[in-house]
């Protein structure tokens, strides 16, 4: 197989079962659900034509996955629906079995030469790759595709926070920020091969799959699929990227990309938004020195001919390349990232300190979901992620603040902050949920000055948002997203 070392670097065999005679090569798609600028695909199709085979593609679709609800299914299966036709367009089939993961790849795995996968970070999607690992008869080759660096190769290690991994992934941008060629397959997959659920009516689908109602789906505001990730991604460049770096932490406005679900559900690559938004000239700062790390700015300055300015751009890409690729290391490299005992002992330690300190106010969790607090900030945030799946990142911080604050004990905080998110939030139970709630709690972060309750974790008021932020036009924005949830709940869309 002819390729670059760095598309190499992303594949890591996990048996040593052969390659051996069979009648497809199976790709095995769960995490990387799309079929443009995915390394999983493009090493499946390349070993089936080495071998004069076509490309059978299945997903597994188990109807009770950890905390998924009709939310986060519908979104998927929008997503899928998009995929399967944009595979059959190059002669690639496609089978969804609802099945436990595992068990679907293993069935179809029988008559395969070999089974490829795209990684999973999380504790249980590594676990179900080695598990078909141990079980299969052939070859199962796992290929890396959702990250631009993959996670071993930025770092060995668990890192402390951004600045201890920023040089490392900068230092490997040049070898892995590099497009992704398609080819193939040469053989097309014969009509009678196997079969699956069908994804034509996904009304019909979500019926079968019965999915927790509640949180209800948002395509009023966020529809699955590459297509529209694309679409979002090209209108971010073109329209907010430029006000990224001085807007982007407003809550009124909209200057983000709104990506983080297609990145949850891997409907579109890391690597082809920041190749899109200028990652190749940020690579070609860093190769001449051009560009320097600003840790009190949290991005990279580096100039260059842009209709963004560049500052926007590494700004954006700060998030992306640095920020995100933190996360997945973190959820890696730490055992039980998903539970307080693994945040950084001199958080846990001064929360504790601070454990008995009086609380002003309590709430329980059906007045959070209400949006039932005295903090109208933190309501209009609830509502805004009640109603549409999303929340500005800003909001998202000072929303787990004040969970914190409002919480009797930290580690029942975490947990409650933790279960909120992973529920209403389009992309929760992500390698960034566990960060970013983590972050509200010390991790990824330093000590500060002491106060009540928080200790010498950060901390967050509405008087600073007021300080900082126009708020009267966050919530003239929510007012506006949850009129248009109403009508389309009248509507039946």
């Amino acid at each position: 197989m002819n390729d670059t070392g760095s598309f190499l670097r992303r594949v890591s065999e996990l048996n040593d079962a052969p390659v051996r005679s069979g009648s497809y090569v199976l790709y095995w798609m769960q995490q990387s659900q799309r079929a443009t600028c995915n390394h999983a695909l493009e090493y499946a199709v390349r070993l089936a034509d080495e071998r004069n085979l076509p490309v059978l593609v299945v997903f597994g679709l188990t109807a009770d996955y950890p905390e998924a609800c009709a939310r986060h299914y519908r979104f998927m299966l929008e997503g899928l629906q998009e995929t399967r036709d944009a595979l059959r367009e190059r002669g690639i089939a496609f089978v969804l079995r609802i099945a436990h993961p595992p068990e679907a790849a293993l069935e179809l795995g029988r008559k395969a030469a070999a089974i490829v996968c795209d990684r999973g970070y999380l504790a249980h999607l590594r676990q179900w790759r080695y598990a078909v690992a141990r079980e299969a008869k052939c070859r199962v080759v796992e290929v890396e595709s959702d990250l631009v660096v993959p996670v071993e190769e930025a770092s060995s290690k668990q890192e402390y926070a951004a600045r201890t991994i920023r040089s490392k992934l900068h230092r490997r941008l040049g070898e892995f920020l590099v497009p992704l060629e398609a080819t193939g397959p040469r053989c097309a997959f014969a009509a009678d091969g196997p079969r699956g659920a069908s994804l034509d009516d996904l009304d019909e689908l979500m019926k079968v799959l019965s999915p927790a109602a509640e949180p209800a789906a948002v395509s009023r505001f966020f529809t699955g699929g590459y297509r529209r990730a694309r679409a979002r991604l090209e209108r971010f460049a073109a329209v907010s990227l430029p006000e990224y770096e001085s807007s982007r932490s407003e809550p009124g406005l909209d200057v983000g990309s709104g990506l983080s679900p297609y990145l949850h559900f891997g409907q579109i690559s890391s690597l082809e938004i920041a190749l899109s938004v200028g990652g190749a000239k940020f690579v070609e700062g860093l190769a001449s020195g051009g560009a320097k790390m600003s840790y009190a700015r949290g991005s990279v300055g580096m100039r260059t001919s842009s209709d963004a300015p560049a500052s926007a751009r590494d700004a954006f890409l700060e998030e992306l390349l640095v920020r995100r690729e933190l996360a997945h290391n973190y959820v890696w490299y730490a055992r039980g990232y998903d539970r307080y005992e693994a945040l950084p002992q001199w958080a846990r330690s001064s929360l504790e300190e601070h454990a008995a300190d009086p609380r002003e106010y309590r709430y329980s969790d059906e007045q959070l979901v209400a949006a039932g607090t005295h903090d109208r900030h933190w309501n209009n945030a609830m509502r805004q992620m009640r109603e549409t799946g999303f929340m500005h990142n800003y909001m998202r911080m000072y929303w787990g603040k004040k969970i914190l604050e409002w919480t009797d004990d930290p580690e029942q905080a975490y947990s409650r902050t933790l279960r909120l998110n992973n529920r209403w939030f389009l992309d929760g139970r992500d390698a960034n949920s566990y960060a970013n709630v983590g972050w509200v709690y010390g991790l990824h972060d330093r000590p500060w000055t002491e106060r009540a309750i928080f200790g010498k974790v950060r901390y967050m008021n509405a008087a600073g948002l007021e300080r900082k932020f126009a708020m009267d036009r966050y919530q003239e924005k929510v007012d506006r997203l949850c009129a248009q949830a109403r009508e389309a709940g009248r509507n039946g869309s």
